[in-house]
C-alpha cells in the first residue's frame, strides 16, 4: 500500500513509519520544511495548505500529529497551541481528502480518550458519550474536523488513544527516569484509572484498522485498564525499583497548574470496537505491557 502520514516525525509516526516501511509499504511523510526526498511532500497546515494532488494514487492516510499534552504546563497559550496544533492538520488534510481525484479511500485519524473526561469507576467504551473539561471539549472538535473526509466517501477511523507504552519515547520515558531514580510512585490516591496500551499493540491495531471494515471512534487502549496505583506498581516491578513516593495532589497542581488535573482524570475505556472486529492483543494486561516496554521482554 502507499500510506500518506501527518505527524510522522512524533514518538508514534516515527515507529509506524518505520514499521510500515519494513513491512513493504510506501510511506510518504508530510513535512513543513522543504522535502528532503520522494518520500516526502511539504504542507502548511497552519494555512490550510496541502495539494490534493499529493493524494493520487495512495490507499491510506493517517494523521498522528498534535503537540504533547503534558510536554508543558497548560498557560493560555499552551492550550491555545494544543488546539491549533491538531485542528489545523485535521482541516487541511480533510479537505484535501475531499478534493483529491483517486485519493486515499481511508483516514486513520488520531483523537484521545480525554474525550471521555472524567469518569470515575465507569466502564466507557465507544458508545459512551462525551466528558467534559478542557480536553474532553478539544477531542470532539478534533474527530468533527474529519468529517469534510467523510462525507467524501473517505472511511474514517477516529483514533481514541490511551497512554502507549513503549521504549524511548511518550510519557513512559519520563516515568522510567523518576523510578529508577527510587522516587516513582503512584499519582494523587492512586484510585484514579489509567487505560494504556503497548506500543507494539498500538502499531497492529492501526495496521489492523488500515484494512478492517471498521469506522467511526476506536478506542485505541489495552483491554484491562487498572488504577493508577496498579500502574504504578507495574513499572516498579518491571523496572525492579521501589515505588513507594506517592505524588500528592497538592503538590502536582503547585507544579503542574491545571495539568495535574488532567493527570488524576480517571478515564476506565476498553477497546470494545477492536475486540468485537478480533483484533487479538499482545500485551493484555499492564504487566506484560510494562516488561515489554522497559525491555525486560
Amino acid at each position: 500500500m502507499r500510506i500518506i502520514i501527518a505527524g510522522a516525525s512524533g514518538f508514534l509516526g516515527t515507529t509506524l513509519t518505520k514499521g510500515l516501511r519494513a513491512a513493504g509499504h510506501e510511506v510518504v511523510r508530510l513535512v513543513r520544511r522543504t522535502p528532503h526526498g520522494s518520500d516526502e511532500v511539504s504542507w502548511n497546515p497552519a494555512a490550510g495548505e496541502l495539494d490534493p494532488g499529493v493524494l493520487t494514487g495512495a490507499d491510506v492516510a493517517v494523521n498522528l500529529t498534535g503537540a504533547g499534552v503534558g510536554d508543558r504546563r497548560w498557560t493560555a497559550a499552551y492550550k491555545a497551541e494544543l488546539r491549533s496544533s491538531r485542528l489545523d492538520p485535521t482541516v487541511t488534510l480533510s479537505a484535501a481528502l475531499a478534493a483529491a481525484k483517486d485519493g486515499p479511500h481511508v483516514l486513520l485519524n488520531a483523537s484521545a480518550i480525554g474525550y471521555y473526561g472524567d469518569r470515575g469507576d465507569e466502564v466507557l467504551d465507544e458508545d459512551s458519550p462525551a466528558g467534559n473539561g478542557f480536553l474532553a471539549l478539544l477531542c470532539r472538535e478534533w474527530e468533527a474536523a474529519t468529517q469534510p473526509a467523510e462525507e467524501a466517501g473517505v472511511r474514517v477511523c477516529r483514533l481514541r488513544n490511551g497512554l502507549v507504552l513503549g521504549p524511548g519515547g511518550g510519557m513512559l520515558k519520563a516515568m522510567v527516569r523518576i523510578y529508577k531514580a527510587g522516587i516513582g510512585g503512584p499519582l494523587g490516591n492512586g484510585r484514579h484509572y489509567q487505560s494504556w496500551i503497548s506500543l507494539a499493540d498500538y502499531m497492529a491495531a492501526v495496521q489492523f484498522l488500515m484494512t478492517a471494515e471498521l469506522s467511526g471512534p476506536v478506542n485505541v487502549t489495552g483491554p484491562m485498564p487498572v488504577p493508577n496505583s496498579v500502574f504504578s506498581d507495574a513499572l516498579a516491578r518491571a523496572l525492579h525499583r521501589p515505588g513507594l513516593v506517592p505524588a500528592p495532589r497538592f503538590g502536582m497542581r503547585l507544579v503542574l497548574g491545571e495539568l495535574a488535573d488532567n493527570a488524576l482524570e480517571s478515564t476506565r475505556v476498553v477497546p470494545r470496537v477492536l475486540q468485537d472486529a478480533g483484533f487479538e492483543f499482545r500485551h493484555p494486561d499492564v504487566d506484560s505491557a510494562m516488561r515489554w516496554a522497559v525491555g525486560r521482554r
